[in-house]
């Protein structure tokens, strides 16, 4: 009897922990599931946040449309003296000048200069207006002076709104001229500096353009004694500095070369000197 008590307790154990293994793992299915369904929901609601910003982007991509032309209007049928009125010709043109590149407009400047006129280039010195002339530069249409320097064999075509800024000038006046001839009577002011300075210094001055200066540069390098030597570079400068100024007084004045020649050489003691090296050959 005792044995089989114990064996209906040992049943009734067995079934028991089996209900509990059971209910465990179902506990465990449900966590699982659970988890499961955490991580999904999760990575639906990261879809759908990466997903907004994407719209959006298509969005702006609609939102660009691209250029399109215009489209032209029908024709009418509509006659005047005979002939058909055809609004499609007017608003082709409208259509044209919209899509073509911007017109090339043309500057309005001041001219200062004329053509025959004698002007004054810095760094050639004297030379006339031959023409002005239009040309198109860089999708503009310019005014431009040709000048001709006849001594130089050389034609210059200079715009005419940067003739201040390039310092091109008339040829001085008679009334100035008088007043720069002066300048040749005075004492040489010969600065005791290395040569190589004193020349960049005269190089400036001739290059300048300004009629003041160059007589200035005449007059300390001529060498009115037979006896001073002069050097190679002196020379040049000043048979450079010498022709600017001839030119100039010729230009001005309005005499010729022999008399122009003359009245500086008398001034500056040149027509003294015997055997005196002719500047203009």
């Amino acid at each position: 009897m005792l044995k089989k008590k114990k064996s209906s307790k040992t049943k009734v154990k067995v079934k028991k922990t089996k209900k509990k293994i059971a209910s465990k793992k179902k506990t465990q299915q449900k966590k699982v599931t659970k988890k499961k369904n955490s991580i999904k929901s999760k990575a639906k609601i990261e879809k759908k946040v990466k997903s907004k910003p994407i719209k959006k982007k298509a969005e702006k991509k609609k939102s660009k449309k691209k250029f399109s032309e215009p489209k032209l209007p029908p024709q009418s049928d509509k006659k005047v003296n005979n002939r058909i009125i055809n609004p499609a010709h007017y608003q082709a043109k409208k259509v044209k000048k919209f899509l073509e590149i911007k017109t090339i407009k043309e500057k309005k400047v001041k001219k200062i200069f004329n053509t025959k006129d004698h002007v004054v280039y810095p760094t050639h010195g004297v030379g006339q207006v031959i023409d002005i002339e239009k040309r198109e530069v860089v999708g503009q249409k310019l005014e431009m002076y040709v000048i001709e320097f006849i001594r130089d064999k050389l034609i210059l075509r200079v715009p005419v709104e940067k003739a201040k800024s390039l310092n091109l000038r008339k040829v001085s006046k008679p009334s100035k001229i008088q007043t720069v001839l002066k300048i040749l009577s005075q004492k040489a002011k010969i600065k005791r500096t290395m040569w190589s300075r004193r020349a960049q210094e005269y190089d400036l001055k001739i290059n300048s353009g300004d009629i003041e200066q160059i007589a200035e540069v005449v007059r300390d390098l001529n060498r009115a004694n037979n006896q001073i030597e002069q050097s190679y570079s002196e020379r040049q400068l000043f048979e450079l500095s010498y022709d600017r100024f001839l030119r100039e007084v010729i230009a001005g004045l309005k005499i010729t070369e022999e008399n122009a020649i003359k009245k500086i050489d008398k001034i500056l003691g040149r027509d003294k000197l015997k055997n005196a090296p002719s500047l203009l050959n």
